[in-house]
């Protein structure tokens, strides 16, 4: 992913998660409203990763590795983006007006190919680095995918150009199966970097079914599958073909989760941006086996692509002044080496990881990922024109965002996974407590009605548990404040606002944490709706 589409993706961080784009043919009263499908309970959802080879995807591949078991891997696809392309090798030049070649001052596309390395294999080496971690990651989770079985699911997409889907290719191909395949389950479809290769899928579908007798059935059956997640619209196949010919298909723009991304040091809070530091980033991280020698620093040594002009992240030692004497575009501030530089592409699948949180379900309005449709977020900011103003050489202005909510607990929790990743004996690793609800996770009151909430809690490494009670406002609607009896223990009692007004609704998260190194939390989440 790169600079233009990071700007979208966190341009105002901390909107409502929106469930599904486009105006629906159901609106004008045409056709019934689409039927969507939800991951069946106790089946892991079916994810596909699309990426270009931004570095900050794979650094998002080494945590989507590490939480594997979360997922059922159907595709790792190769993708390409307005920032990365490939060329076909015929020696054909490509330009699109205003890409980020345009806007350097310089002349230099049209040209065969945009910041792509040849020998690109990054989805590759993250898999060579996970087949040496294997055997520590299943001995703390059976459930990880073999290497073997991940390497069955790489796929070379639509990379040739920006936004080319003329041809079908291996990836969309992929796409296209499983969409079409008997399984009444959900397709979440990644889009890190372009969606051509999403794009392509499904006019492939279109040309081979439009205007036959299934039709009506094939579209239909795509719709209720597909779920984009994506960071942005990297290459306007979205606005140009999916949005018009697909606009039933949900759109999830994940916006108010945790985002460590590009820049994000001068914009998390102080106690955030503390997990991005270079003493927390070696400890955790850097120093811990080849996932994390594979995970890119700042001034690393290292490069994507071989003279790459936007690609100083590697240098260590030089400033900003420094850099641009050097040929390179100076577009993100430099920070410490060995500090973190960024994963953006993360919050699209953290609401899939299974924290307890289920945050990919219409129920559950959100998660580590951030919030869907009605919520009320706490943070906001606007980062484009510090985009603009680094780019052009001036200090740009950041405003510092509210701790995360959630920020900390998926730090240490990927921390977690790096030990794991390094461990080979369950004893000598913390793994994650759990807790159980009693009584129903969704409940139904009258304004002035009193909530009895419990929970259960237990540990896979007898550490204490210590359960926190918070109401959670920025996924709720109800506007004003509302109050818990206890807050710490295994029960708490709330009671429901007498200016409530039916339909609103009250979040409240139980977070079981464990005494262990790192301290590890998981969740139950209610959901109080106010009744008449």
């Amino acid at each position: 992913m790169g600079r233009g589409s990071k700007a979208a993706a966190f341009a105002v961080i901390g909107a409502c998660m929106a469930l599904a784009a486009g105006p629906s043919r159901a609106a004008a009263g045409k056709v019934a409203p689409p039927r969507y499908l939800e991951t069946p309970p106790g089946a892991k959802p079916r994810v596909v990763i699309t990426a270009d080879p931004e570095l900050d995807d794979s650094n998002s591949l080494v945590r989507y590795l590490l939480y594997a078991p979360s997922f059922r891997t159907e595709g790792l696809i190769y993708a390409s983006s307005q920032f990365h392309w490939k060329g076909d090798g015929k020696g054909t030049k490509g330009y699109v007006a205003g890409r980020e070649y345009t806007r350097v001052g310089r002349e230099i596309c049209p040209c065969t190919s945009w910041r792509w390395d040849p020998k690109e294999r990054f989805i590759d080496a993250a898999l060579d680095a996970y087949a040496k971690a294997y055997p520590n990651l299943r001995v703390h989770d059976p459930a990880y995918p073999t290497p073997t079985a991940l390497r069955s699911k790489v796929r070379w997409g639509n990379v040739d150009f920006d936004g080319e889907m003329d041809k079908d290719t291996p990836g969309s191909n992929l796409i296209k199966a499983l969409l079409l395949d008997k399984e009444e389950a959900p397709i979440y479809l990644h889009a890190w970097g372009g969606q051509s290769t999403i794009a392509r899928a499904l006019k492939s579908i279109e040309e081979q079914y439009k205007g036959t007798p299934q039709w009506a059935a094939i579209r239909a059956k795509v719709i209720r599958k597909a779920v984009i997640h994506p960071s942005g619209d990297q290459d306007d196949t979205y606005a140009k073909y999916i949005k018009p010919s697909w606009p039933e298909i949900r759109y999830v723009e994940t916006k108010g989760g945790v985002m460590i991304s590009y820049m994000s040091q001068r914009t998390l809070s102080v106690d955030d941006t503390a997990y991005m530091s270079a003493d927390w980033t070696k400890a955790n991280i850097a120093d811990k086996g080849p996932l994390g020698a594979f995970y890119r620093t700042w001034g690393d040594g290292r490069q994507m692509v071989k003279g790459d002009i936007f690609d100083y992240f590697g240098e260590a030692g030089k400033t900003a002044e420094q850099l641009r004497a050097k040929g390179y575009i100076v577009w993100s501030p430099v920070e410490a080496k060995g500090s973190a530089i960024g994963e953006g592409d993360t919050v699209t699948y953290l609401n899939l990881i299974d924290n307890g949180l289920e945050g990919y379900r219409a129920s559950s309005f959100g998660g580590w990922g951030g919030y869907h449709d009605g919520g009320r977020s706490a943070m906001s900011g606007e980062m484009t024109a510090n985009l603009a103003a680094v780019a052009s050489g001036k200090a740009p202005e950041f405003k510092r965002q509210p701790t995360h909510p959630f920020l900390a607990q998926s730090q240490r929790d990927f921390a977690a996974r790096f030990v794991w990743a390094t461990t080979p004996r369950y004893a000598d690793a913390n793994h994650a407590p759990k807790i159980v609800l009693k009584g129903a996770r969704l409940i139904s009151a009258k304004p002035g009605q009193t909530v009895a909430l419990a929970a259960t809690v237990s540990d896979p490494d007898h550490d204490q548990v210590a359960v926190r009670w918070r109401t959670w406002p920025e996924a709720g609607t109800y506007a004003g404040e509302a109050a818990l009896g206890a807050l710490d223990g295994l029960s708490t009692k709330l009671v429901v606002p007498a200016d409530a007004k039916p339909g609103d609704t009250l979040h409240i998260v139980a977070e079981a944490s464990d005494d262990g190194a790192p301290a590890l939390t998981r969740y139950a989440h209610i959901v109080v709706t106010v009744a008449k």
